[in-house]
């Protein structure tokens, strides 16, 4: 039941971009994610929620803004692997890193 869960998790193409984000650094802040995917903060923060829920990702508050990680479970751990080792069309995820490492440096 509980890797059910993950997958549905998983399921939305915004929400598998924002796991490979997360695959790429320990921890992001919301911020950075929108940045990287060029989405509205409200969309990222839904589908950060989402994520959250289905146990793929923790939260943690630092001031005014929201550190996303994903969390520490062997099934977590083999999604990722799925995911780095995945293609998505137009070489979108590669597309985000790109945005993300400008945002952030």
């Amino acid at each position: 039941m509980r890797l059910l869960q993950l997958f549905k998790g998983l399921s939305d193409p915004v929400r598998l971009r924002i796991a490979y984000l997360l695959t790429q650094r320990d921890e992001l802040c919301v911020c950075h994610i929108t940045d990287a995917l060029s989405l509205p903060q409200s969309t990222v923060s839904r589908h950060l929620n989402t994520l959250k829920h289905c146990g793929l990702v923790v939260a943690e508050r630092r001031g005014k803004w929201v550190y996303y990680y994903l969390t520490d479970s062997a099934d977590v751990a083999a999604i990722s692997e799925l995911i780095k080792s995945s293609s998505f069309p137009g070489g979108q995820l590669q597309k985000d890193l790109a945005r993300l490492k400008e945002s952030i440096c």
